[in-house]
């Protein structure tokens, strides 16, 4: 008789670790029920054994050599919850090359080394699962590899950071300024002692270079996505863009593109082999029509954009402890399942195991060629404070039209003690004509400061 068991080792036990061990009690009966896998957490690697965790978590199996963890008999799965590229790349490597599959949530880890933890997966013929490290609860890493996986993916874009969406939105709805509205995002827990991570935009840019690479199937790393954060918004910027009919958002966009006069052939891949892609993380006006606009608090909301099946919006939560671990779960599951087909499959015969799950082959993937970020097309929002005296608005209309970028229309605020706050709104325009033109700006006495640029999503931005 086949063993149902499936035993779970676990690296890490904070948060989501502890949530996780929680939900694999209440739901190992359901699990098995519908699976016919067993769920068993046999070894848990904490950096402290000796501390409090609550009666939820078992002390006899805590254990702070994770190493021993992953090459223990009695784990048959590796779940990695601990963060960080090092150890856990090793240990994933580790686990993987003993044939064990493995679950992760760790979204720097596969931004850097998920190709190489893919190919590692291909070469032992077992399973990264990775659901948790993009969306939370949201189901969106297995429609990528699974439902949409014949599907040509044009672009995904969406909101994929509730701290930054949390504090945007106070932003926009009370008029907060940024420092106060990040103060309490982190009071409510939805934003980290240290947010830098959050509000510079790296979270959101690490997630960006997964779905990338689910999407597109290529090779794509963190340092290939173009990364702004929500630092230089001001109250003033997120108040004209409601004015004006929007809401600002920090964005994850990734699609297909080609710079200009490169060579591709009609599938949109570059003469190397590999697709031409962008992919970039910034803030964005949204117009308040589309739905990204009216995603709320710390929700995220992702749109999918397929060649046949047109568009698709997945939306929920997008961090907490309980809400990830369901995704961990779920996971889990699945890789429970591959390691009882394997038993299934070589019982009794001596055969060499047969592979289950989403695993697909990974080896050789080709590496993304990204599209420059100067040679995006899209609108433009930029404020700036200047000099009130005669000649002003012809010295900086004159920087916009040097760098080809057209006027589509400008507020004055003030002046006020001498200085005058002009917004503007461009047409269509270049990315690197902008950032020419700001920096031309910035060389202007009259120009005392020049504040934030925000692009401006619509039309062909938005699905």
């Amino acid at each position: 008789m086949i063993d149902d068991r499936v035993r779970v080792g676990l690296l890490g036990c904070g948060t989501v670790g502890a949530a996780l061990v929680t939900l694999v009690g209440e739901q190992a009966e359901s699990v098995a029920q519908r699976t016919g896998a067993r769920l068993e957490i046999t070894r848990i690697a904490v950096r402290d054994p000796g501390k409090e965790r609550g009666a939820q978590i078992p002390k006899d199996l805590l254990t702070g050599d994770a190493a021993g963890v992953v090459g223990a008999a009695d784990v048959d799965v590796v779940v990695e919850l601990m963060g960080g590229i090092d150890p856990a790349r090793k240990l994933l490597l580790g686990a993987l090359e003993a044939g064990k599959p493995v679950v992760t949530a760790n979204k720097e880890l596969l931004a850097a080394h998920g190709g190489e933890l893919l190919a590692a997966a291909d070469r032992a013929g077992v399973e990264v699962e990775m659901e948790a490290a993009v969306a939370g609860a949201i189901p969106l890493v297995r429609p990528l590899r699974a439902s949409l996986v014949g599907e040509r993916i044009e672009r995904i874009m969406g909101i994929v950071n509730g701290t930054t969406n949390y504090v945007l939105c106070r932003m926009t709805d009370d008029g907060m300024a940024y420092a106060d509205a990040l103060a309490e995002a982190q009071a409510l827990g939805f934003a980290e002692a240290n947010p830098a991570a959050d509000v510079e935009g790296h979270d959101a840019a690490a997630k960006a270079a997964i779905l990338a690479g689910l999407a597109f199937g290529c090779d794509v790393s963190a340092d290939d996505v173009y990364r702004e954060g929500i630092t230089a918004l001001r109250p003033v910027d997120v108040d004209f863009a409601r004015r004006m009919g929007y809401a600002v958002k920090l964005l994850a966009v990734c699609e297909r593109a080609a710079p200009d006069g490169a060579q591709r052939g009609g599938d949109g891949r570059a003469r190397d082999g590999g697709p031409v892609i962008s992919v970039r993380v910034h803030p964005a006006m949204v117009p308040l029509a589309h739905p990204l606009a009216a995603v709320r608090g710390a929700h995220n909301a992702v749109f999918v954009e397929g060649a046949a099946s047109g568009e698709l919006m997945f939306y929920g939560l997008g961090a907490g402890g309980r809400p990830t671990a369901s995704a961990v779960l779920g996971d889990l599951v699945a890789a429970a399942r591959s390691v009882l087909a394997r038993r299934h499959a070589t019982d009794g015969d001596g055969g060499a195991p047969v592979r289950a799950g989403l695993a697909g082959t990974h080896a050789g993937r080709p590496r993304a060629r990204i599209r420059p970020m100067g040679e995006l097309q899209t609108q433009y929002y930029l404020n700036i404070d200047v000099t009130d005296r005669p000649g002003v608005l012809a010295s900086v209309a004159e920087v916009f039209g040097t760098h080809q970028v057209s006027i589509r229309s400008m507020e004055q605020d003030g002046p006020q003690g001498g200085v005058a706050h002009l917004i503007f709104l461009t047409h269509t325009a270049r990315e690197d004509g902008v950032q020419a033109t700001i920096e031309g700006l910035s060389h202007l006495d009259v120009v005392q400061h020049v504040g934030a640029m925000v692009r401006v999503a619509g039309g062909e931005d938005l699905p």
